[in-house]
């Protein structure tokens, strides 16, 4: 079993659960080395005393405040605990909120609670009242010297706890260019919105987190095999000309667009439609032909290119 990063205990009123935090996500990545593209030969970094100029092991580094120029106070990690023994050793619940209330743009990184010796009880008490109620805990704690705000939330038989972003850490929207909410203003038509509203429908389906895997790992290796293979390996790719990541048309004229087609009748045959009665209005499904083909083939793994 993986080893836990923290050790402490969540507290709500007078009752508290000794956990244990595990982190949950496992991201898939590369381990690059720099190379001085001269001679290819390995880039390394160095810790430096900017008062000699020689090299400092990481035994001899501590971290330091600095409170006025070129003045510093040496803080260690029993500093950091004593700063505030409670933060760095509880997760005090300080609201139960609507778990659908925090918005995802709050959300930082995800972690396993897993209850300590003698806590199983209440740890599944807390779970299962969470999960009857839809709500989550909101709390404040310390890891590794780090002030966090968190959400603790069930999932399956397991508590979960997301690290979130607090307010002032977000930024917000002033200064960008975005439509207008009111639809005149914004320049889109009731019929455009049903019709986006038509191929929303015709593309719903559950959610299911298997079908998205992040193939670009995978890409990368069959790029690296290619050029040992081709002898390429200090050969720097120059960029070329990609005629697939030319911008593509806007939506809003897509959509019209296909609005023109459906109510043409488009270019595909189909069976004489029955007449309307009087007074009613023909019920319309428009599917574009991409989504249509793509509705009879095996659907690909998503891919999600990293920045």
């Amino acid at each position: 079993m993986a080893r836990s990063i923290w050790k402490g205990s969540i507290a709500f009123g007078l009752v508290s659960i000794p956990v244990e935090l595990f982190p949950a996500e496992d991201r898939k990545g590369f381990k690059f080395s720099m190379l001085d593209k001269r001679d290819f030969s390995p880039v390394g970094y160095k810790r430096y005393s900017k008062e000699t100029g020689k090299e400092v092991e990481w035994s001899n580094i501590v971290k330091g405040y600095e409170y006025e120029k070129e003045q510093y106070v040496v803080l260690s990690d029993e500093d950091f605990k004593r700063a505030n023994v409670k933060a760095s050793k509880t997760i005090e619940i300080e609201a139960f909120v609507p778990a659908a209330d925090i918005s995802p743009q709050f959300f930082e990184s995800p972690y396993y609670l897993v209850p300590g010796e003698r806590g199983e009880k209440v740890y599944a008490l807390l779970r299962e009242t969470l999960r009857s109620t839809g709500r989550a805990a909101v709390a404040q704690f310390v890891l590794r010297s780090t002030p966090h705000l968190v959400a603790v939330r069930p999932e399956g038989r397991a508590l979960m706890l997301f690290t979130l972003r607090y307010q002032d850490e977000l930024k917000g929207i002033k200064g960008f260019e975005l439509p207008a909410e009111n639809l005149k203003e914004a320049k889109v038509t009731t019929k455009e919105i049903e019709l986006a509203k038509r191929l929303i429908d015709d593309m719903a389906d559950k959610w299911d987190p298997k079908a998205y895997k992040d193939t670009y790992h995978d890409d990368l290796m069959k790029r690296i095999n290619e050029k040992i293979k081709k002898g390429q390996t200090h050969e720097i790719t120059k960029a070329e000309k990609d005629e697939s990541e030319a911008p593509r048309a806007s939506n809003v004229i897509d959509l019209a667009a296909l609005l023109q087609k459906s109510l043409g009748g488009g270019t595909r045959k189909a069976a004489p439609a029955r007449r309307p009665k009087a007074g009613t209005k023909p019920n319309l499904r428009v599917v574009s032909s991409s989504h249509a083909a793509a509705r009879h083939a095996a659907k690909p793994a998503a891919k999600r290119r990293r920045a």
